[in-house]
């Protein structure tokens, strides 16, 4: 019985020193107050980002009570955009030419409320003005859209296409198109939606330094942004101030690396989004989550003046923890290990049993984990003499064996 229990205080004893280790393997520490029910959320700082791996791998949560320390699950959520695309079904009962152009007629197959039609014609290059009217006797048309612009630009070095139709919720039976264009042209085929856009939860990033420069050789604007510290980007903008139309490539690349050299610091830059900056759309362009603090932008001109910009905005998500707290405990959130992988919890398999109205934790202020100090083993021999005399000793001793053997033989 003795035995037993010495067993298990052993191993209670060894799972704490286990925890520990676990802990101190870690490099950063914050305190997770006022944990109160089973189930909590927190959101992530922007300081935490530059100081974990970039999978998001190594968060943990700790807890310490009077005789151990207990790992507690927990899932993480990115408030991202929601989007549900529904298709409708309709039929094209009329092409017709007028006076203004030509007219291609819609029939729903149903009573759904649309948003979106996505047109595809058969020209390649094209510049046209559209309207689009909704009716629902086909007698008293009402406009949905006026004078809006579709486009499709394709050659050697640009493939381009903008004939995607947005507006508000319209609920119609009939949907008429008019393409204000005189030449022959052909629709070949198009497609109506219901797109339902549940909005994500956004963090701006405050940008430090911005430097705009004109690149003569590539003939191309360069722009260098500095953020405020490593944060997780998901969203830039580009507000330009020019009101003519254009259509520029551009990059998107962050500093992925640095190298000093005699002629100074080298950096390495990775590109995180290729797309087009033009004057039909709103300038967003999403991207990847991707933890970065430099970021380049670069604007192919080509023989075009360079454009002005504007402002330039960045954005991320927000990003939340989801934690079950069963025991009572000192919690704490732990980071900064590159060693560690992404945990693996059952809660993340039994997602929708999670309750949907959470208390959010206060999360506290960046603490360094101090590692223990492990002693310096001592060499045997701290005096090189010591190890000079036993070397000669071994080869006076081999020595005389070697002259017993050879007098022997």
């Amino acid at each position: 019985m003795r035995l037993t229990t010495r067993l298990f205080i052993g191993f209670l004893m060894g799972c704490f020193a286990f925890c520990s280790a676990q802990i101190e393997s870690y490099n950063y520490k914050r305190a997770l107050n006022d944990v109160s029910t089973e189930w909590h959320k927190l959101t992530l700082p922007d300081a935490v980002f530059g100081k974990v791996n970039s999978d998001l791998s190594d968060f943990r949560i700790y807890g310490i009570t009077k005789k151990d320390t207990i790992e507690a699950p927990y899932l993480l959520q990115v408030l991202s955009e929601k989007i549900v695309s529904k298709t409708i079904s309709f039929d094209i009962i009329n092409k017709t030419k007028g006076a203004n152009g030509y007219y291609f007629t819609f029939q729903l197959n149903s009573e759904d409320i649309i948003n979106q039609i996505h047109l595809n014609f058969k020209e390649q290059n094209f510049d046209w003005r559209i309207e689009l009217q909704g009716s629902q006797n086909q007698q008293e048309w009402f406009t949905i859209l006026e004078d809006y612009r579709i486009m499709s630009i394709k050659n050697e070095t640009t493939d381009f296409k903008f004939t995607k139709l947005d507006f508000p919720d319209a609920k119609y039976r009939f949907f008429r198109l008019l393409v204000k264009q005189k030449d022959q042209l052909e629709l070949q085929s198009a497609q109506i939606f219901k797109y339902v856009i549940t909005e994500g939860s956004f963090v701006n990033h405050a940008i430090k330094t911005m430097a705009i420069t004109d690149d003569k050789n590539q003939k191309a604007t360069v722009i260098n942004l500095d953020l405020e510290q490593s944060v997780s980007i998901s969203q830039l903008q580009i507000d330009v101030a020019n009101t003519f139309d254009y259509y520029r490539p551009l990059k998107i690349e962050y500093k992925s690396d640095s190298i000093k050299t005699e002629k100074g610091w080298k950096y390495s830059y990775r590109t995180i989004k290729n797309a087009i900056l033009n004057s039909l759309e709103a300038n967003r362009f999403k991207i990847s989550n991707t933890i970065a603090k430099d970021l380049k932008i670069t604007i192919y001109n080509g023989d075009n003046q360079p454009l002005t910009t504007k402002d330039i905005s960045v954005k991320g998500y927000e990003h939340q923890l989801v934690g079950r707290f069963t025991e009572p405990a000192n919690y704490m959130l732990v980071y900064g290990n590159p060693a560690a992988r992404t945990p693996n919890y059952d809660i993340a398999k039994f997602e929708t049993k999670i309750p949907k109205a959470l208390k959010a934790l206060k999360i506290g202020a960046e603490q360094v984990i101090i590692k223990q100090k492990q002693e310096k083993v001592k060499p045997l021999f701290e005096n090189s003499y010591w190890l000079w005399a036993i070397i000669l000793i071994v080869i006076l001793i081999l020595g005389g064996f070697t002259l017993k053997m050879l007098k022997k033989s």
